[in-house]
């Protein structure tokens, strides 16, 4: 263990604290729930960073940096999908559509794949270097949920501050990079296992 591994690491306290807050029924709550995804989202780059600059580039470190990305990412798509609605009386129905169950789904099987996918790999001390595409896919589920747990905090502390244009115009944004996100999970799965066949095919 060093001192990037515990920034990785960070990201799964980070996950309770977020949904803590989101669901916590006081004013500001969900601002604050919106201000520790925004820090969980930045240890992504800083344990990167530290690992590169003092020489702390681990196998270790390398599964457990995406590990990590999976953890929070799952629980907050999960928190994402069950969150009441602050629009509705009562809070009565998500902030998602239901049909978006069905891609969240799709996301965790191929990232549970990869996963598998990865853990063989290591067993033959072979190690899956990060693809751009990985990486663009990473960044677009990260700025996705970020832009849906921003819009729950706008409606729900932001009330009459703020206009109805920014609330819809945030929550649009944060649609399309679900979709967007979506299409370059399963794509960048689909290329790891041809890329990556013969670990499946060769495994004990």
């Amino acid at each position: 263990m060093n001192i990037a591994n515990w920034v990785t690491l960070s990201r799964i306290p980070f996950l309770f604290l977020i949904v803590f807050f989101l669901y916590l029924p006081l004013r500001f709550s969900a601002t604050l729930g919106f201000v520790l995804f925004v820090l969980a989202a930045l240890t992504d780059w800083y344990d990167g960073y530290l690992a590169r600059r003092y020489g702390l580039i681990s196998i270790f470190g390398k599964l457990m940096d995406a590990l990590s990305d999976k953890i929070l990412m799952i629980g907050l798509w999960i928190t994402i999908l069950a969150l009441p609605n602050p629009r509705n009386v009562g809070f009565e129905g998500g902030i998602v559509p239901r049909w978006t169950l069905f891609l969240v789904l799709l996301i965790l099987a191929r990232e549970f794949l990869i996963t598998g996918l990865r853990l063989i790999a290591s067993v033959k001390s072979v190690v899956l270097a990060a693809e751009n595409l990985g990486k663009i896919k990473t960044i677009a589920q990260i700025f996705s949920t970020g832009f849906f747990i921003l819009w729950y905090a706008l409606v729900r502390d932001g009330q009459a501050l703020i206009p109805e244009c920014v609330n819809t115009f945030v929550y649009d944004l944060a649609m399309g990079l679900f979709a967007l996100s979506t299409y370059l999970t399963i794509d960048s799965g689909i290329r790891y296992l041809v890329k990556y066949r013969q670990l499946l095919l060769q495994a004990d």
